[in-house]
């Protein structure tokens, strides 16, 4: 994407010693130390949470935010909470996970093909980071998405992950999209780099409870990442100079 390829490893280890955020820092380890009463003997992971899945992936995914006491405790990205049951139960059933579940960092699940990331790294208070912390995390997601050389389908978890990942792309000195892509759930946007931005709800328990986002409209929207993925393959414009 226009920039020197990183390692993934490297940019784990930098998540996971990060400060940058003094009130996201604070709020994590306050959970961690104090926990619910659920999981009152387990370790909480309580550190930023780097992004998990298939150095090879064709699908990288963008949500939120670590859950506090999902990803916040178990360390993996949509891990521990309902947001998980409903997206590893259906990478499993495409076939792109080795197991319907995903219970924490050292369970052995393997992601093919898959990529999971997120705006934001720590678990924000009443799950809402601040605009100055999206910010200071965004550079993670940029370096992430130049070391994913291999993604065709950019599927936003959210209307958070949507306007992360093109934040992201104006830090890459992508060209611009114009108009704007809309963001609306099954919503698929063709990008001038090549292939798609596909939009969703995202799993959040607020959403899967009312019925906001049904299993039904969750399993057409990585359906449709599949056949996006199958497609003729969209071909990056040329630049202007």
């Amino acid at each position: 994407m226009g920039r020197p390829r990183e390692n993934l490893q490297a940019i784990t280890d930098e998540i996971i010693a990060c400060e940058l955020c003094p009130r996201l820092r604070a709020h994590c380890a306050r959970v961690a130390r104090e926990r619910r009463a659920a999981y009152r003997d387990e370790e909480y992971w309580g550190k930023p949470v780097p992004g998990f899945g298939d150095p090879g992936a064709w699908l990288v995914l963008i949500g939120l935010a670590p859950g506090a006491h999902g990803a916040n405790r178990t360390g993996r990205m949509f891990t521990g909470d309902r947001s998980g049951e409903w997206l590893y139960g259906e990478l499993h059933r495409q076939g792109w996970a080795s197991a319907p579940v995903s219970l924490g960092r050292d369970d052995g699940l393997r992601l093919r093909g898959v990529y999971i990331t997120a705006a934001a790294r720590c678990a924000p208070p009443g799950n809402k980071p601040a605009p100055a912390e999206l910010l200071r995390c965004r550079p993670y997601l940029v370096r992430e998405l130049s070391a994913l050389p291999a993604v065709r389908v950019r599927l936003a978890l959210g209307r958070i992950g949507f306007e992360a990942f093109l934040a992201a792309r104006r830090d890459l000195g992508l060209p611009a999209l114009a108009p704007k892509p809309r963001f609306a759930h099954g919503a698929a946007h063709p990008l001038p780099e090549g292939g798609f931005l596909l939009c969703s709800y995202h799993p959040s328990q607020q959403n899967t409870s009312t019925g906001v986002l049904t299993p039904a409209m969750w399993r057409a929207a990585f359906d449709r990442a599949r056949a996006l993925a199958a497609g003729p393959a969209t071909r990056p414009r040329a630049r202007r100079v």
